[in-house]
């Protein structure tokens, strides 16, 4: 066990690099299993829940191997075994595997999933897609058993809920299906549109990736390509409001701009001001005296991402004035709170509201993360806590952030990570 060590007080400056998407890379490594051979994916960052991934693809057959920035998913091998509890209960993401495998053998059979302990995630409109493609599904013993008689065939799909988990689970499913289906209410999010991407280069037929309504010609295999996972959004979202929190100036390079237009609109009202430099870089630092308190609601993309929630909420700390934060995705994401309140914040729970009196002055102390995002709130309040922070429990950190404490580091901020 490892815990990081903070002293507050330093301003953030310099340049820092934003690594690639583990929420994209998560479904585009169980996509590769469909294919007829090895996909060379490039820009996945070395995390935690990559290495769990990659260890369920080797024990469903598959291989895996890291090469010079790039990661190798080698189908051959892939065979019809069950995804074992011991990894699933780990990391939601592993039930990604159940649709490459109904798809290549007709039958499967997945432990139900873990993850962070941030609220109910049901697995029912996966269930439900994978029905309507002609799956027989049944829930006994902790695990998900589907079974087809025959090929996967194209349905109509309506999601009840514009779940990401079950968008990338009915993508997978029918991308090999006979025939055309359509799944109405998907999930928008860009990380659905990178999948879909590698899926098309693969040689699947798939039309509006990034709306509400996607459409999918099966087609009788898929080809392995070489692969670029997008940036982190989140990771991106982080290094600004770390910038942010600290009033100081730094450029993120691979800035995913374009996918942050809700986070960027409320920064911009805190005033904190973003600026494009050549290529993809973004420069962050703040354009008035002091942080203004700005309200903000949780809500599917291209809304304001729950997965920065926490991190805002540290930063309102620093705000003077009265802000609300409304989580409006999961009914258990405010599990920070407690801990921020040891360091001196001023939050009130209302139901799932979050009401902050910022301003005031927060003080190092010790802290326990309980969740990948938590963490990197606490670690954002710890930079401007006076005195030192110590921070437990951050391998949830680990699941998500490839090397946050060195790249805080290289920017100027006291960090370490050190044994508990």
């Amino acid at each position: 066990m490892e815990k990081i060590i903070i002293k507050g007080g330093k301003e953030l400056r310099g340049s820092v690099r934003v690594s690639g998407s583990k929420n994209a890379a998560l479904p585009v490594i169980a996509a590769a299993l469909l294919a007829d051979g090895a996909c060379r994916l490039k820009n996945v960052p070395k995390v935690k829940d990559i290495q769990t991934m990659c260890q369920m693809v080797e024990v469903l057959g598959g291989g895996t191997r890291r090469e010079p920035d790039i990661l190798v998913i080698d189908p051959c091998g892939f065979s019809c075994r069950p995804a074992p509890y011991d990894l699933v209960c780990t990391m939601r993401a592993s039930v990604y595997v159940l649709a490459p495998l109904l798809s290549r053998f007709r039958k499967a059979r997945v432990a139900l999933p873990g993850g962070c302990a941030i609220g109910l995630r049901p697995l029912d409109q996966h269930l439900k897609g994978l029905e309507a493609l002609g799956a027989r599904v049944k829930m006994e013993h902790g695990y998900i058993e589907a079974e087809a008689a025959q090929v996967l065939h194209g349905a109509e799909i309506y999601l009840d809920v514009a779940s990401v988990g079950a968008t990338v689970n009915i993508l997978l499913a029918a991308v090999l299906a006979k025939g055309r289906t359509v799944l109405d209410h998907a999930a928008c999010e860009p990380e659905i549109v990178n999948l879909a991407g590698f899926l098309s280069a693969m040689g699947a037929k798939i039309q509006g990736a990034g709306t509400n309504r996607i459409l999918i010609e099966g087609v009788k295999s898929l080809a392995p390509v070489v692969f670029q996972i997008i940036p982190d959004r989140i990771e991106a979202g982080t290094l600004a409001i770390a910038a942010a929190i600290t009033r100081g100036d730094v450029l993120i390079e691979e800035f995913p701009r374009q996918h942050l237009s809700a986070l960027e609109q409320k920064l911009s009202a805190a005033g904190i001001e973003l600026q494009s430099e050549s290529g993809s870089a973004v420069r962050v630092k703040c354009k008035s005296e002091e942080l203004l308190p700005i309200d903000i609601v949780t809500l599917p993309y291209p809304g304001f991402p729950t997965d920065v929630q926490a991190q805002w909420m540290a930063l309102m700390c620093r705000a003077a004035g009265r802000s609300v934060i409304t989580e409006s995705i999961w009914e258990n994401r405010f599990m920070h709170v407690a801990e921020l309140k040891r360091m001196g914040a001023n939050i009130r729970i209302e139901g799932n509201n979050a009401l902050v009196r910022g301003g005031g002055t927060l003080s190092g102390a010790q802290v326990m993360a309980s969740d990948l995002r938590a963490s990197a709130a606490l670690i954002l309040a710890g930079l401007v806590a006076e005195g030192q922070t110590s921070i437990s429990r951050i391998y949830h950190l680990d699941r998500g952030y490839e090397k946050l404490e060195d790249k805080l580091a290289a920017l100027g901020a006291e960090i370490r990570r050190e044994p508990e």
